[in-house]
This record gives structure tokens, C-alpha cells and sequence, in this order.
């Protein structure tokens, strides 16, 4: 084999011909290539076909395609007889050096007469020989010399490595990924975690500095996301794993969000744009005309991504004009450049990505530029556009499309408001702020986003003073509901009669039929139907007035579920079908599948027809995967585990809940109590008495988490039959006599679906230790309260 290593840094010199030059070598490398099998092996397999003659690898600077086009030269050796060189282009940004610079690295000398072109062509013609063009970007403009090489040399194949696209008929582009990365958020074990590419990367750099350093159970999680937010960049994992000599994995993660600035101090046998990332990221961004420079630092405004049609209208306002053939252009150009990702959305215009190491060094340029606060001004106003647009299409029949593309926008939606409430001292920030989190309640209520919203909504509110009340207003009302759904009742009632106040004040009727509607439902989270009902069938009249009909349908919805829990199903039933049908009217897909839930509630509670309840059930559940919304996903898969529990399936019951728990967990909600209980209720129905004790346990500790207990009754009743399956029969009475107290008090009797069960129980042990002790007991436990009911419980363990 012949190998040769060259850079032309002069004029070119008279050498050997290629046929009498010394025995050459490619680089020798010193580090074996971690995590690149893939590549090597699909890069091998292009340049094995006859009919590929270049390939040219590209991808952004740091990738290491350097070392991949050099591993790959080095494997095909055997398929070169007349050698593989390797062409190193860094130094030159002339295209007329292009080929004096191959020409020197062949050994190929000039003649009178003819050029170097036609000098290597005719050196080249019947030799089989590789050529490795390192660091093409630069001199682009050549590659069509490259054509006329190809054209003449049949035998000759060229490896290219840029980061842009050569744009000539005979090239076949290697895009290089980055390197394999671990999931964060579901990490494997530490054996497996050391396959991951990046994480193998780190280790090895990490001990090249620190000669002990492994990945344990405690850096294990830290070592991860710092690949995963340094995108899996070879040349960044390295800078970064050179810096724990100083920072444990820990700490250099911490210190990650001015990556710039920790990841220099490179190898100093490394190219100087090598030696740190930001100038590896330079060298990229002073190859961009002025134009392609501008639109990389506006896009650098957009987090997690953004549509054409976004970057478009943004340079369409900063510019004050449409300019959508020069961002199409641009965009394209900085796609083949390596410097922005474009990735198929199926059914949807393509989403274009920055890596985010890419990002901050396009911050950081929009902020030399002088950019900075008119460019995040022009995208917060965007996506405030984008939400208010969207907010009207949630409640009809495109909602599942719009809550997409929220979902989408989310990590853009964010920053445009932080940038906002960061510049809180103008007022017209601070009304943005509000706008924006008033316009994203229901979203973030559907999608689970429920104490990152409130705390949105929190800090907005907290400077609104000179707002226009209006935006306060429906501000205070997004507050106060996220508030409820997190089960803080007490922080989400005082919130909610603020608005009420306010909403009496501007004369608005919708917005007191709302505010109402949402004191009705806190009302019924502690027990007092009376108020609660009172409140909602106010609500309800004012939306009747009003001819509302989604705020009609939520008020019936809302008084099903209290009708329902006061045992009055057949009221319940008749309400709900109202519900649903304006629901369906609406197109309100999640409108319908609570409707579809409480139907199926009250029908299984009241032992209805099984078959329809599962039907309704399944319904429901498509829909709300449908739309993605998670809160619903837990209510309807523990629902269905009831259903199958009840039909003595369960292990399927057991399958359903522990999904609709984990989903809970996921979310934050607190209303996972009940999922608990019922998975409480598997275990006993398993004869697992200590599985069910501390479910049954865990849910009233969420109980007093938030200072009230909705499910209180339903885990002592359960506690009560792990009492006697504990043999404390006498204490089980009590428990059963307090929770008949309960009941009474609240108006909320036993559903008719456990009621064989419940006398079945209470009859067993009033025989086991008769009916003068059972009486006592009963009676001593309705003077009881939940704390003391626990008492010996707690004692045997």
C-alpha cells in the first residue's frame, strides 16, 4: 500500500512522479476511533460500488469526520493497489491551490507545457488509487476540478470530507451523525451505559487526564447529560472530559450553560480551530457570506428548532418586508453547510434544528452583533401570536392538532417567556408575559405542565401592576386552575375569588360564570355539595345567558360528578348525555372523553351494563391519546382497571392502574390517591395484605401532603378489610363506624357496585366477635377522626 500525508504550503515543487515516490503512511493515529463502526462500515460500502466514485462526509465542525475519513482509508487499503493519500486542505482557502496541493501529496511534478491538472490526470488514469480531501469547505469553488479528475481517471475514487456539500453530479453525501447517545431520563445500567459511543468518548478523554477516573453509580447520571446537551459532538465531550481534572462530572455539568467558555484548552498537536469549540464554531461562521451570518444568528433565537415559516415571518419583521425567497435560500445553504439540521415531521412542513452547542455560539454572535434584544423582542411577540391563535382552535375540532403543534413550539414558547418576565421593568414585557400564560392555561393543563404554568402565570402576576385589567384578570383565573389542579385548594380558592371580584368589576359574564364554575369545583374537592352544586348551577345560568355552549357543557360536566358522588346516578346519567351531545357539537375531543368518563362512572358505580361501560371507557382513552393529554390517560386506564378488577381480572386491573400511577407520577398530580386505593384494592383481592397496607398508606399520606383528604373515606374503608385480613377485627368495625359518619356528613353513600362486598365484610365480623362488641366498636370509631383511626394500625408495624 501507498500512503501519503501532505499540505501544500508553498508554490508547487518539483518532486517525484507518483510511480517512483518513498513508501508513504496515512496519519498515524494515537487514540483508537470509539463508537464509529456504523459509519466506517456504511462509508466502506458506498466506496466499494463501482458506480460511486466521490463521497463527500459532512456534518458540523467537531463531529470528528476527520478521524472517521482516516479510519475508513485505512480499512480499504487493500482495495487501493496504487495507494490511498491523504490530502490535508486546511491550511489553504485558495481554490486555484487546490490541485498543487493533491499534486504535492501524489509526488506528481509540473511540466513544460502542460498543467498539474492534466499532470495528475494522466498520472492518474489507470491507477487505482483513493484519495482522502480533507477539509473541503474552505475551497469549494474547486470541486469541479474534482469532475474533470474523476472524468479522466476511471480507477480513481475520492473521499471528501466538508462541512458543506460539494453540489456536483458524481457525489453521493455521507451526512455524519453524532455520536450515540444515552436517554437521561431512563438510564441503563452502568455495563450497558459504557456502550453509548459519547459516554465511551468521555471515559476514555477522562482518563487520559485523570488515570482513575470511572463511571460509578454516582457520576453515571451527570456523565450522561453532559452528552446529551453537548449533542453528542466528539470534539466538545472531548474539551469536556479533559476539564475533570478539575470539576467532578458533577460540577462541570452545572457549569455546561457557558460551554464556550469552559471548553477550550485543547490538545496542543491539534489544529488552533480544534483547540476550543468556540473556534471550531468561528471557523464555520467567517466561511457564511453576510447574509447566511445573519440569518445563523437569528436562528439562534429559536429554541428546540422552528419551521421555515417561522424564521421567515421573523426576518420578515426585523427586515420590514417578505424576503422569503432570500431566508429559503439562506436556510438551504446553511443545511448544506452542516450548520443547520432539517428534520421530516411526518405530515408536516420540516422542523430546522440548531444543535444547541451550535445555538450558543450563534447567541453569542447575535449579541456582538448588537441584535440581541430586537431579534428575542420580534420572537417573543411571534409565539405570542402563535398561542393567541391557537387558544380559540383548543376547544373545537382541531384541537389535537393545535395541541401538536404547541407541544412542538413548547421549548420556544418558554424562552419567549422568560425573555419576557426577564425584562419585567417594561411594562409592555410584563403584559406579553401575561397574554402568553393567559393564552397557554388549557395547554399546559392537558399536557401536564402544570407547576411550570403556574409558576409562569405567578411571576407574570407579580409585577402586572398597570397591566390592563382584563389581562390580569384572565391571568388570575389560568392561576387559580392550576393551582386546583395540583390540589392546592387553598391557594387556588383565593385566587379564584380575586377573579371573581375583578371579573364582577369589568362586567364580564363569561368571566364570573368561569371563576364561579371553579369555585363550585373546590367547594366539591371538600365535601360541601350544597355550595358546590349552588355555585355551578349559577355558573351554568349565566352560560345559558350567554348562549356558551362549551361553558354550558363544563358546568353540566362538573355537576355529573357531584350528582353522581351524592349517589344520584340516574340524574347523573341524564346530565351527562346532555353533556356529551354538546361536546360532540363542539368537536371538543376532550370535552367528550371526560364526558365519555363520568357516563362510564356512573354507570359502573351504579352497576350498569359492563359491555357499555367498556365501550365508553375505550372511547374516551382514544381520544385522549389522541390528543396526548395525560391527566385523562390515568382517569380512564384506572377506571377500566376498576372494571376488570371487578370482573375478577385482576392481573389486568393491576397492568391498567399501574399505568395510569405512573403517568400521575409523571405529571405531578396528587388526584393519584385514588389510583392507589384501587390498586390497593388488587393486592387484597390478591390476599397481598402488606402490598395493599401501604398503598392504602401512600395514598393518605398524599392526603395530608395537600391538606385535605378527597379519597379519605375510600382508603380507611380498604384499610379497614387489611385490618381484618391482619386479625384486628374490632378495629375494623371502628374504622367502618367512622367512615359511616363520613359518609353521612357529606351526603356521599357507598356506591351500589361494593355494596354486596362492604355487608358481606361488616357481617363476617360482627359474627367473628359479636354483635355487642361490634356495636361499640361501630359506635366508638363514628366519634373518631381519620388520624386516630390509624393509631394502633400504625402500631403493629
Amino acid at each position: 500500500m501507498r500512503c501519503w500525508c501532505s499540505t501544500w504550503a508553498s508554490r508547487p515543487h518539483h518532486c517525484a512522479s507518483v510511480s517512483h515516490a518513498s513508501k508513504p503512511t496515512l496519519p498515524a493515529q494515537l487514540t483508537p476511533l470509539i463508537g464509529r463502526e456504523q459509519e466506517v462500515a456504511a462509508v466502506g460500502h458506498l466506496l466499494h460500488r463501482e458506480d460511486v466514485r466521490l463521497v463527500t462526509m459532512t456534518g458540523a465542525g467537531g463531529l470528528g469526520k476527520t478521524r472517521l475519513g482516516l479510519q475508513v482509508a485505512a480499512e480499504l487499503s487493500d482495495l487501493f493497489p496504487d495507494g490511498v493519500y491523504f490530502v490535508n486542505l486546511a491550511p489553504i482557502s485558495d481554490p486555484e491551490l487546490v490541485v498543487p496541493t493533491i499534486a504535492q501529496a501524489l509526488g506528481i511534478r509540473e511540466v513544460a507545457g502542460q498543467s498539474l491538472l492534466e499532470r495528475l490526470q494522466e498520472e492518474l488514469q489507470q491507477k487505482q488509487v483513493l484519495l482522502v480531501l480533507d477539509n473541503f469547505e474552505q475551497v469549494v469553488n474547486a470541486a469541479s476540478q474534482l469532475v474533470d479528475l474523476l472524468a479522466a481517471c476511471p480507477k480513481l475514487k475520492l473521499l471528501v470530507t466538508s462541512r458543506e456539500v460539494l453540489h456536483v453530479r458524481a457525489e453521493r453525501e455521507f451526512a455524519v451523525p453524532p455520536l450515540a447517545l444515552p436517554d437521561p431520563t431512563h438510564l441503563p445500567e452502568l455495563a450497558e451505559l459504557s456502550h453509548y459511543a459519547a459516554v465511551a468518548l468521555f471515559t476514555q478523554r477522562a482518563q487520559a487526564v485523570k488515570s482513575d477516573f470511572q463511571v460509578t453509580a454516582a457520576n453515571a447520571q451527570a456523565i450522561a447529560e453532559i452528552c446529551v446537551r453537548l449533542d453528542g459532538l466528539p470534539l466538545a465531550i472531548e474539551l469536556a472530559a479533559a476539564r475533570v481534572k478539575l470539576f467532578p462530572p458533577q460540577t462541570l455539568l452545572a457549569r455546561l450553560d457557558q460551554r464556550l467558555h469552559i471548553l477550550t484548552s485543547g490538545a496542543r498537536d491539534a489544529p488552533v480551530r480544534q483547540q476550543s469549540l468556540r473556534n471550531t464554531l468561528a471557523w464555520s461562521y467567517k466561511l457564511l457570506h453576510a447574509e447566511e451570518q445573519r440569518l445563523f444568528r437569528r436562528l439562534s433565537a429559536f429554541v428546540g428548532g422552528c419551521t421555515l415559516q417561522s424564521i421567515e415571518a421573523l426576518c420578515a419583521a426585523l427586515d420590514k418586508s417578505n424576503g422569503v425567497g432570500q431566508v429559503l435560500g439562506g436556510v438551504a445553504s446553511l443545511i448544506d453547510k452542516s450548520l443547520l439540521q432539517q428534520t421530516e415531521q411526518e405530515a408536516e412542513e420540516p422542523r430546522l434544528v440548531l444543535l444547541e452547542t451550535i445555538r450558543q455560539y450563534g447567541l453569542e454572535v447575535l449579541t456582538v452583533s448588537g441584535e440581541m434584544e430586537i431579534t428575542r423582542q420580534v420572537h417573543a411577540l411571534y409565539y405570542l401570536r402563535l398561542a393567541e391563535e391557537a387558544e380559540p382552535e383548543l376547544g373545537g375540532p382541531q384541537q389535537a392538532v393545535w395541541l401538536e403543534r404547541l407541544e412542538r413550539e413548547y421549548d420556544n414558547l418558554r424562552a419567549a417567556l422568560r425573555w419576557c418576565l426577564e425584562r419585567g421593568e417594561v411594562r409592555q414585557n410584563i403584559e406579553m408575559a401575561l397574554r402568553l400564560a393567559g393564552a397557554l392555561q388549557w395547554f399546559w393543563e392537558v399536557r401536564g405542565h402544570w407547576s411550570e404554568g403556574q409558576n409562569f402565570l405567578e411571576r407574570a402576576l407579580a409585577g402586572s401592576k398597570g397591566v390592563a385589567a382584563p389581562v390580569q384578570v384572565k391571568a388570575l383565573k389560568a392561576a387559580a386552575h392550576l393551582a386546583y389542579v395540583q390540589r392546592d385548594t387553598d391557594r387556588a380558592e383565593a385566587l379564584s375569588e380575586e377573579s371573581l371580584a375583578r371579573y364582577r368589576e369589568l362586567g364580564d359574564t363569561a368571566g364570573i360564570a368561569l371563576s364561579l364554575r371553579l369555585l363550585g369545583v373546590i367547594a366539591w374537592s371538600k365535601f360541601n355539595f350544597v355550595e358546590a352544586i349552588s355555585l355551578t348551577e349559577e355558573s351554568l345560568t349565566l352560560f345559558r345567558e350567554l348562549g356558551h355552549k362549551e361553558g354550558i357543557a363544563w358546568s353540566l360536566n362538573n355537576l355529573v360528578g357531584m350528582v353522581s358522588e351524592q349517589g344520584d346516578y340516574t340524574r347523573a346519567i341524564s346530565l351527562d348525555e346532555k353533556c356529551l351531545t354538546l361536546f360532540r357539537e363542539l368537536g371538543h375531543k376532550e370535552g367528550i372523553a371526560f364526558s365519555l368518563f363520568n357516563l362510564a362512572d356512573a354507570l359502573f358505580f351504579s352497576q350498569g351494563d359492563p359491555a357499555k361501560v367498556h365501550t365508553l371507557l375505550e372511547e374516551g382513552l382514544a381520544l385522549c391519546r389522541e390528543m396526548g393529554h395525560k391527566e385523562g390517560l390515568a382517569w380512564g386506564l384506572g377506571l377500566l382497571g376498576l372494571v376488570f378488577l371487578q370482573q375478577g381480572n385482576a392481573v389486568k386491573a393491576r397492568s391498567l392502574l399501574e399505568e395510569g400511577v405512573l403517568i400521575s407520577r409523571e405529571i405531578g398530580d396528587r388526584n393519584i390517591a385514588w389510583l392507589l386505593i384501587g390498586l390497593g384494592s388488587v393486592a387484597e383481592s390478591l390476599g397481598d395484605d402488606s402490598a395493599a397496607r401501604a398503598l392504602y398508606e401512600e395514598s393518605m399520606a398524599i392526603g395530608r401532603e395537600v391538606g385535605f383528604d378527597p379519597n379519605d373515606v375510600r382508603h380507611l374503608e380498604g384499610l379497614a378489610d387489611v385490618v381484618v385480613m391482619q386479625g384486628n377485627p374490632a378495629w375494623a368495625a371502628r374504622i367502618w363506624g367512622l367512615t359511616e359518619a363520613l359518609r353521612e356528613a357529606r351526603g356521599a353513600p357507598i356506591p351500589p357496585i361494593y355494596h354486596r362486598a362492604y355487608e358481606r365484610s361488616v357481617a363476617a365480623v360482627r359474627a367473628q366477635i359479636g354483635e355487642k362488641a361490634f356495636a361499640a366498636a361501630w359506635d366508638e370509631g363514628r366519634m373518631m377522626t381519620p388520624k386516630q383511626a390509624l393509631g394502633p394500625h400504625r402500631e403493629r408495624r
